[in-house]
C-alpha cells in the first residue's frame, strides 16, 4: 500500500469537546504521524501521513469525532507523502 498525506478541515461544534486530544490518541493508535490543531474560524485541522488504508480510517473517524462533538462537514485533500513527521502531536 502507498504512503500518503491527507489534510482535513473539520467543521461543526468541534472545539472545546476534546476533539484534538481524541484525534491525537486515535492517530497514535493507528500509527500515523502529523498534527492536529484549532483554527481561528472554529474548525479543527489535521495534517496526517501514513498508509493510505490507515489514513482512510482517520478520515472516517473525523466525520464523527468524539461523542461530545457535532461534525457538520470535513474537507479532505489528499497530498503526496513527505515523511516530514516523526510522531503525532497537537499544534496549539
Amino acid at each position: 500500500m502507498a504512503l500518503k498525506r491527507v489534510n482535513l478541515i473539520v467543521r461543526g461544534r468541534v472545539q472545546g469537546v476534546f476533539f484534538e486530544a481524541t484525534a491525537q490518541r486515535e492517530a497514535r493508535r493507528l500509527g500515523l504521524t502529523g498534527w492536529v490543531g484549532n483554527r481561528r474560524d472554529g474548525s479543527i485541522e489535521l495534517l496526517v501521513e501514513g498508509e493510505e488504508d490507515t489514513l482512510r480510517e482517520i478520515v472516517a473517524w473525523s466525520q464523527k469525532g468524539p461523542s461530545a462533538a457535532r461534525v457538520d462537514g470535513v474537507d479532505v485533500r489528499w497530498r503526496s507523502y513527505t515523511g516530514q513527521f516523526h510522531d503525532f502531536r497537537t499544534q496549539d
